[in-house]
C-alpha cells in the first residue's frame, strides 16, 4: 500500500468533470421548481438562473486564481490550509466529507432512479423501488471508481457528451417551436403575476433551488492531485466550465418554456415537454439520456465522496489517519477512504428518504419530524460560508499581486456567497416558518439543519491533532 496519487487525469476530463458534475440531474428537476416557486414567471426565472450562474462565475473564477498557486491532495481543502490553517482545512474537509459530497451523492442516487423509472413508465418515485434502485446507483458508482478510477474517468467524458444532447436539442427546437405556437411569447408575458403577491420571496427561493443544478464544479478540484500540470489546467477547466454550463442552463430554460405550456410544466416537469416536442419514441430516447446524465453526474460526485477523507487524513488528520490514507497499489485509490464515503453516502440517502419523500400515512409528517430538511440544497449554501474566509483573507493578502483579479473579484465572491446564504434562510427558513406558524405549527428546516450541522462538526473536531501525527 502506498500514500500518493498519480497524475492521470488531462484538460479535457477536467472541463468535462466540472461540466459533468454540475450538468446533470438539477437542471432537469429544478427547473420544475424555479417554475413553481416563480408561479411560472418565466422572466423571474430566467432572472434566477442568471444570478445563479454569476455566482458560480465568480467563485470558480476567484478559485482558478487560488488554483495557479496552490497545488497539494484536494483542491478545496488545500486552497483553506494555504490560507486560513491547518485546522480551518481540516474543518472544511470534515464537512465536504460528512455533509457536502455524500448529502449530493445521495441525492443523485435518487434521483437517477426515479428518471429511470419515469423512462420505463413508472411514476412511483417515492416508493420502495425507487429507493432500492437508489442504492443499486449508488454502489455501482462506488464500484466503478474504486476497481477501475481510468473507466470512472472515461465515463465522465462520454456521460458529459451524452447529457449535452438534449438540453442542446430542447434549447434549439424547443425555442423555434414555441416561437411558432406562440408558447415562448405567452410565457414571458406572465411578469404581472408574481409582481402582485412580491418578488422577493420567489425570487430568492429559485435563486437557492439553482444553487443545486449549478452546484459540483469545486467538486472538480478533488483530483487535483490526479490531474496533469493541475496549476493551469484546473483554473481553465474552472472558468471555462462555468461559463459553458450558464450559457446551456439558460439557452434550455427558454427552450423548454416553447416546448409545453408553463401551467403544464409546473405539474408535469420537464419529461412533459420533452414528449410533446419529440414524440413518444424521441422523448423516451432524450429521457434515456436524461438518465445517463445523471449517472455522470452521480459518477463526478462519487469521485469526490471516495477521495475526500483521504484528503483529511493525508494531513494526518482525522479518524484512523494510518488507515484512511493507504492508497491501493493495484487501482491506486484509497480503498478504506472509499469505504468510509460510500457508509456515509447511504446514511445520507436514507435521512433524505425520509424527510423529504416518506410522509407517516395517518399524520402526514416527514420520518424525522422537526429535524427534516432538503438535504439537496441547505448544504450546498453551507459551503458558500466556508467560502467566505477563504476569499477575504486571499483578497487582503495578495492585493498587491492584482488589484481586480486578486481584490475586486474576491470581495465579490465575498458579496455572492452572502446573497446566497441569506437568499436560502429566506427562503428555507423564514418563508417556511412564517407559512408554518399561520397554521399554529413550528417549522424552521435552517435551525434544525443547523442543529444537526453542529453536533457533526463537534464530532470532527474530537479528531483533530495538532501535532498531525498517524495513529
Amino acid at each position: 500500500m502506498g500514500t500518493e496519487l498519480k497524475k492521470k487525469y488531462g484538460l479535457v476530463t477536467a472541463i468535462c468533470m466540472v461540466v459533468g458534475i454540475v450538468i446533470g440531474s438539477g437542471v432537469f428537476f429544478k427547473a420544475q421548481d424555479v417554475l413553481n416557486y416563480t408561479q411560472g414567471n418565466m422572466p423571474m426565472g430566467i432572472l434566477a438562473w442568471v444570478i445563479g450562474g454569476i455566482v458560480i462565475v465568480v467563485c470558480s473564477y476567484n478559485f482558478s486564481t487560488l488554483a495557479n498557486k496552490y497545488e497539494k491532495v484536494n483542491g478545496l481543502v488545500d486552497y483553506a490550509e494555504a490560507t486560513l490553517g491547518p485546522k480551518y482545512a481540516y474543518l472544511l474537509g470534515w464537512f465536504t466529507t460528512t455533509i457536502y459530497y455524500p448529502g449530493m451523492t445521495s441525492v443523485l442516487a435518487w434521483v437517477s432512479a426515479r428518471y429511470t423509472l419515469v423512462l420505463f413508465g413508472s411514476n412511483d418515485i417515492t416508493g420502495g423501488l425507487c429507493l432500492a434502485l437508489a442504492c443499486f446507483y449508488l454502489c455501482l458508482s462506488y464500484a466503478i471508481n474504486v476497481l477501475s478510477p481510468k473507466i470512472a474517468g472515461k465515463f465522465q467524458v462520454a456521460a458529459t457528451a451524452v447529457k449535452l444532447v438534449p438540453l442542446v436539442l430542447m434549447a434549439v427546437v424547443g425555442t423555434i417551436v414555441g416561437i411558432s405556437n406562440g408558447n415562448t411569447s405567452a410565457a414571458f408575458e406572465t411578469w404581472h403575476k408574481v409582481e402582485e403577491t412580491g418578488v422577493g420571496a420567489p425570487l430568492f427561493a429559485a435563486v437557492v433551488a439553482t444553487a443545486f443544478a449549478y452546484e459540483g464544479w469545486i467538486v472538480a478540484t478533488s483530483i487535483n492531485a490526479e490531474l496533469k500540470n493541475s496549476k493551469k489546467n484546473l483554473p481553465i477547466a474552472l472558468v471555462v466550465g462555468a461559463l459553458i454550463i450558464v450559457a446551456v442552463y439558460i439557452c434550455y430554460y427558454i427552450g423548454l418554456a416553447g416546448a409545453e405550456d408553463i401551467s403544464t410544466l409546473m405539474s408535469e416537469g420537464a419529461t412533459r415537454g420533452f414528449l410533446n416536442i419529440f414524440g413518444n419514441v424521441g422523448g423516451a430516447a432524450l429521457n434515456a439520456m436524461i438518465v445517463v446524465s445523471c449517472l455522470g453526474t452521480l459518477n463526478g460526485l462519487m469521485v469526490a465522496s471516495t477521495r475526500s477523507l483521504y484528503a483529511v487524513s493525508a494531513r494526518n488528520q482525522g479518524p484512523s489517519v494510518k488507515i484512511f490514507k493507504e492508497v491501493s497499489e493495484h487501482t491506486n485509490m484509497p480503498t478504506n477512504a472509499a469505504v468510509f464515503g460510500l457508509i456515509v453516502c447511504a446514511a445520507w440517502l436514507f435521512y433524505f428518504y425520509g424527510a423529504n419523500l416518506w410522509a407517516n400515512p395517518e399524520t402526514g409528517k416527514p420520518l424525522f419530524g422537526m429535524f427534516s430538511f432538503d438535504s439537496s440544497e441547505l448544504p450546498i449554501v453551507t459551503i458558500y460560508a466556508f467560502y467566505i474566509p477563504i476569499f477575504l483573507v486571499h483578497a487582503f493578502r495578495s492585493r498587491k499581486e492584482g488589484f481586480f483579479k486578486h481584490f475586486i473579484m474576491p470581495i465579490v465572491g465575498v458579496l455572492a456567497a452572502l446573497f446566497m446564504i441569506f437568499a436560502a434562510v429566506y427562503a428555507h427558513g423564514i418563508t417556511k416558518y412564517v407559512a408554518a406558524k399561520a397554521v399554529g405549527e413550528f417549522s424552521f428546516p435552517v435551525l434544525f439543519y443547523l442543529i444537526v450541522f453542529a453536533v457533526i462538526m463537534v464530532i470532527g473536531a474530537f479528531f483533530y491533532k495538532k501535532d498531525r501525527k498517524e495513529d
